[in-house]
């Protein structure tokens, strides 16, 4: 039965890795280089809006719950054979980690900022914003993708076992 637990979690962890992951990737690759585009109001009002629209039970069952699924896919590894599991999940968690002091430091800073400021300043807000928090979902974008790489190879090392 515990082995079915194992499977369950380090599924569930990589799901929920993946899902953040791909919502980084996606502000990387489509959503920043498509506001990118557009005058200055649009780009403040339109980020003002996914800020405050992204903040939601989907979001929060996501980005907080992937880090406590991955973990306790971990605790569930420890021990004989499945321990190789434990690190890579444990590498998972550490660079999740990594996502979220980036975005705890870096880019809910800015989002607070950027919604601060004065809507009849938009060239000011913008100029602030974009370049930093742009950089800042990049790396957040490889340390996500790194984080479900490992979750996929304890998937791997997990099924090896069975």
């Amino acid at each position: 039965m515990l082995e079915v637990w194992q499977g369950v979690a380090l599924v569930a962890a990589t799901l929920l890795t993946g899902v953040m992951a791909g919502l980084y990737f996606a502000f990387s690759i489509a959503v920043m280089p498509g506001l990118g585009a557009c005058d200055d109001r649009t780009f403040t009002e339109a980020m003002r809006a996914v800020n405050r629209k992204i903040l939601n039970g989907w979001f929060g069952l996501a980005f907080a719950g992937a880090p406590v699924v991955v973990l306790v896919a971990g605790v569930l590894h420890l021990g004989g054979e499945t321990t190789r599991v434990s690190f890579w999940t444990l590498a998972a968690f550490l660079l999740y980690a990594f996502t979220l002091a980036i975005t705890f430091r870096v880019n809910v800073p800015l989002n607070n900022d950027l919604d601060a400021a004065a809507p009849d300043e938009p060239t000011g807000a913008r100029q602030a914003f974009e370049r930093r928090w742009v950089r800042w979902n990049h790396a957040r974008t490889l340390l996500g993708i790194a984080s479900l790489g490992c979750l996929a190879w304890a998937l791997v090392v997990h099924g090896g076992q069975g």
